[in-house]
């Protein structure tokens, strides 16, 4: 590792120094995402409270690659980070959030499309809210109805199951297990939430660090989960601001669907163990675990069984 916590191999492209520190940094972590990504730059750019923009580049098609070299090298906001590999997704954020200098952060996916006034908003909500704060964004569909996982309860073992299994849609018995809430009616405010979605979020820099950044031991998925159970247990939290919106594509990774979901069942299996403070709660995390994995993998067999609710989110 280099001395500023970089994998060794890593190379940051950048034109020239801001003048002045920057206030307001994207972060975005690209992996193959293909066509998405280079119709999610311009609008980021396009945002006048953008005063920097760092792509952490955990491994781009050639032709990508030097297609955002390119970039860097026109646009002197833009500091691209490659050469590192695949580090996954929650070790690319805390690389990018350590390269980045503004005051305010904000985490966005590759394949999500910001709207206008959203970074605005994201960091207006957190002034009203205990710190450490995360404030994410309301992820919206291509159609414009509310993603599945924007906004949602306790992520719990039992709450898994039922959710990716759809009995907790399906049976009124396990209604009040459903954690996803946008069949809820839109709060004219920003509220309180258990958890939020990282596809967009914002975090200030002194929050971003007293809470570690991410945990590194997830590669992809539930990293953003685990963020905001540690927020809240630090005596912070979470929140859901309905007037910051983003458009999230989904599903563009060109990494198979059962690979994308074993990473996501790994992570859960963590998180679950992570989190119990009890016996009796890790070895139902534990018990449970084989059943989080299978029923995680089949996802993509069970979406084409009972169809997507409200589109491609978590």
């Amino acid at each position: 590792m280099s001395s500023d916590f970089r994998p060794i191999g890593a190379s940051i492209v950048l034109t020239q120094l801001p003048s002045e520190p920057p206030e307001v940094s994207v972060v975005m972590v690209v992996y193959r995402t293909g066509p998405a990504l280079f119709n999610a730059i311009p609008r980021v750019l396009a945002e006048p409270l953008v005063d920097e923009f760092v792509v952490v580049d955990n491994g781009s098609t050639p032709e990508d690659e030097a297609t955002l070299r390119a970039i860097a090298e026109h646009e002197p906001r833009f500091r691209l980070v490659q050469g590192h590999g695949n580090i996954g997704f929650a070790r690319g954020c805390n690389l990018g959030a350590r390269t980045a200098k503004g005051h305010h952060l904000v985490i966005l996916n590759p394949d999500a499309y910001l709207q206008q006034g959203c970074i605005a908003s994201l960091i207006q909500a957190a002034k009203s809210f205990p710190s450490p704060c995360v404030v994410g964004a309301r992820v919206l569909n291509s159609d414009g109805t509310e993603q599945r996982g924007g906004r949602r309860g306790e992520v719990t073992p039992v709450t898994t199951l039922l959710s990716f299994s759809h009995l907790s849609l399906s049976l009124r018995l396990f209604r009040k297990f459903e954690i996803h809430m946008e069949d809820q009616l839109l709060p004219d405010r920003p509220i309180a939430v258990p958890t939020i979605s990282g596809a967009c979020f914002y975090m200030s820099r002194e929050d971003f660090q007293k809470l570690g950044g991410f945990d590194e031991r997830y590669f992809l998925h539930v990293e953003d989960v685990d963020l905001c159970w540690r927020a809240r247990r630090m005596g912070g939290s979470v929140v859901f601001q309905p007037a910051a919106t983003v458009e999230h594509l989904g599903s563009t990774s060109l990494k198979h669907p059962v690979v994308v979901e074993y990473h996501k069942g790994r992570g859960l299996v963590r998180y679950f163990r992570k989190r119990a403070d009890n016996p009796w709660r890790y070895m139902l995390a534990v018990g449970l675990s084989p059943l989080i994995m299978a029923v995680s993998v089949m996802r993509p067999a069970l979406r084409s069984i009972f169809g997507q609710t409200r589109g491609k989110g978590k």
